[in-house]
């Protein structure tokens, strides 16, 4: 009876693992930032681009607002914003017209941290409802990514910070720090591994004539050169061809539309660190200057009473 209750635990946890196996692989599949955190150790290259760059090949605009300065142990906001116009679709995997996904990355200096849950405000926890922002490593954890999720309703994505407290942390100082920020819009081009997706526009490899275009959804374009040789092109699905049979193209010459709509942008932007005793010393030497003018002002009406009697006596 004991080894039979044995079997049946050991069958059904076998079960439960290869049930569950498929989700979790999908889920590694759907996060995209994966890619780069598999791959790269940080994300920022010696030049300064940003490795995301790598798979999207696009340039478009990103954009970051956040606070001029802080203070120590402070939570404050930063927010990237993804600009696109509105109503755009993105080539699928399937080959199917899709919404478009985003994604960002913020690479904060050292000691500058995701805010804990317990101290950011509602109204912040509000906004990102439905964003999951995760350190980009635990080595890392002044880097931060984000994605993919919906664009529609994530053109703009709020990072919670802290910052750090120099009097706990000896390697931070009271100091102008750089934010460097990137975010995608879409689908890369490239693969991790190398190839190409079905995001990118096709062309001919040879020169000739288009003797035949076959299949349903990925096509077959095949292209009878000068000396009789055909090549077969592949277009995959969803990509729209501009061509026909029987028309004429050159070497490299587009069979299709280009797809991509999407496209990387990074920028970059500064932030003080900023000591509470300097804010209360310049504060103090503001208010001993206006005290000094006034006085003087003062004394001056005194000298022209002073003046003004000596002339009348």
């Amino acid at each position: 009876m004991k080894q039979n209750l044995q079997k049946l635990c050991a069958n059904l946890t076998i079960g439960l693992l290869i049930f569950l196996s498929p989700f979790s692989i999908v889920k590694e599949a759907q996060a995209f930032p994966i890619y780069a955190q598999q791959a790269y150790t940080n994300p920022r290259e010696a030049n300064g681009r940003i490795v995301c760059a790598n798979c999207h090949l696009a340039q478009k605009p990103t954009e970051i607002e956040s606070p001029q300065s802080v203070l120590p142990d402070s939570v404050f906001e930063a927010v990237v914003k993804i600009p696109y116009a509105d109503g755009t679709k993105q080539l699928s995997g399937s080959g199917k017209k899709t919404g478009l996904n985003v994604g960002a990355i913020v690479i904060l200096p050292d000691g500058f941290t995701l805010a804990p849950t317990k101290r950011i405000p509602e109204e912040i926890k509000k906004k990102n409802k439905g964003v999951y922002i995760s350190p980009y490593s635990s080595e890392s954890q002044n880097i931060l990514v984000v994605g993919p999720i919906a664009g529609d309703k994530h053109r703009e994505i709020t990072f919670p910070l802290l910052s750090p407290d120099p009097a706990t942390n000896k390697d931070v100082f009271f100091y102008k720090y750089p934010i460097y920020v990137g975010a995608n819009r879409g689908r890369g081009q490239v693969n991790p591994t190398g190839e190409k997706t079905n995001n990118n526009l096709v062309a001919s490899t040879v020169a000739g004539q288009i003797s035949s275009i076959t299949g349903e959804k990925d096509k077959i374009v095949s292209v009878k050169s000068v000396d009789g040789n055909t090549t077969e092109i592949k277009v995959p699905n969803g990509v729209q061809l501009i061509v026909k049979e029987g028309s004429i193209v050159a070497a490299d010459q587009p069979l299709t539309l280009n797809p991509n709509v999407g496209g990387f942008g990074q920028t970059e932007t500064e932030i003080v660190l900023q000591s509470p005793a300097r804010i209360i010393g310049y504060l103090a030497l503001c208010f001993f200057i206006i005290l000094t003018q006034i006085l003087l002002v003062i004394k001056k009406k005194q000298f022209e009473k002073v003046q003004a009697a000596e002339m009348n006596f």
